[in-house]
């Protein structure tokens, strides 16, 4: 249990997809299933997420791959994947820009479709969904449920893109007539989850959680801005990183973290990944 408290302390700072949701509406109302994005690949025993964009090959946030590394493992589709290789974006700055990786699998995954990367500048105005079974709470209290008490409970919100410039994109958590009918945002505990909408029944990612701005007494209280990395803005590098030869990989991308992120230590990061970290025979 300590170890597990004290994850919960790190993941708070990395401000990830867990859904907050709106103070007057059911909970209930938010919670999801995994047939509603198939492609949900989740990186540790209490969450993390990325999603399947190849049948090998998986795209998260950069500072959530900490304890992802060469044999690790991540769950997807009720299995567990042996990971091949890490890919740190090269320009990656914590709290600011670049904040993406990808993940190669030591094998393809068979039975579930890999979500479109979206390539259009347009998000600007659209509405998009996001999933993950991080912590929850509502706009008034904010976040009061973190992601290892929530115990994997699946939610997804939607929310209105308010920002698409350079390689973000941004969202405010709007209240009662200012809100969508299932409005939420991230508190802490599922990095590297999606932002994606369908059309015409198929599934695009429009962007990777990465951040929240404005949390000011606490995390998805209403007025808080979500950050995520802009997909159609990292679509060359990620396609580049995919059928490039190691050569070129190696001058995009780094195989780990530079900077590991705040609370966490190289001397303490093996019992970490040791505790958090997903196994065969573990769900």
């Amino acid at each position: 249990m300590r170890i597990f408290l004290f994850i919960s302390l790190i993941t708070l700072s990395l401000s990830a997809t867990a859904i907050v949701i709106r103070h007057d509406v059911e909970d209930k109302k938010y919670l999801a299933n995994p047939a509603d994005f198939a492609p949900l690949a989740t990186l540790y025993v209490d969450g993390a997420h990325g999603t399947l964009i190849k049948p090998d090959w998986i795209v998260t946030a950069a500072h959530a791959t900490f304890c992802i590394n060469s044999g690790s493992f991540i769950s997807l589709n009720n299995g567990h994947h042996k990971v091949e290789r890490v890919f740190v974006h090269k320009d990656y700055q914590p709290g600011k820009s670049h904040d993406i990786a990808l993940i190669k699998l030591a094998e393809p995954i068979k039975g579930i479709k890999p979500a479109n990367l979206y390539q259009e500048s347009d998000e600007f105005g659209k509405i998009t969904w996001f999933i993950g079974v991080g912590g929850t709470g509502n706009g008034l209290t904010g976040q009061t449920v973190d992601n290892y008490q929530n115990g994997g409970v699946l939610r997804k919100a939607h929310n209105k893109i308010e920002q698409a410039e350079g390689p973000l994109l941004k969202f405010k958590f709007d209240r009662e007539d200012a809100a969508l009918p299932y409005e939420g945002v991230s508190g802490g505990g599922d990095s590297g989850g999606p932002a994606f909408l369908t059309i015409d029944g198929t599934i695009y990612l429009l962007g990777i959680s990465s951040r929240v701005e404005g949390e000011g007494e606490g995390i998805g209280k209403y007025g808080v801005v979500e950050v995520y990395s802009r997909v159609s803005f990292f679509k060359p590098w990620i396609e580049k990183i995919i059928t490039s030869e190691q050569t070129l990989q190696q001058q995009l991308a780094l195989p780990k973290l530079a900077r590991l992120p705040a609370g966490l230590t190289e001397q303490i990061l093996p019992e970490v990944c040791a505790d958090i970290g997903l196994q065969p025979n573990t769900i």
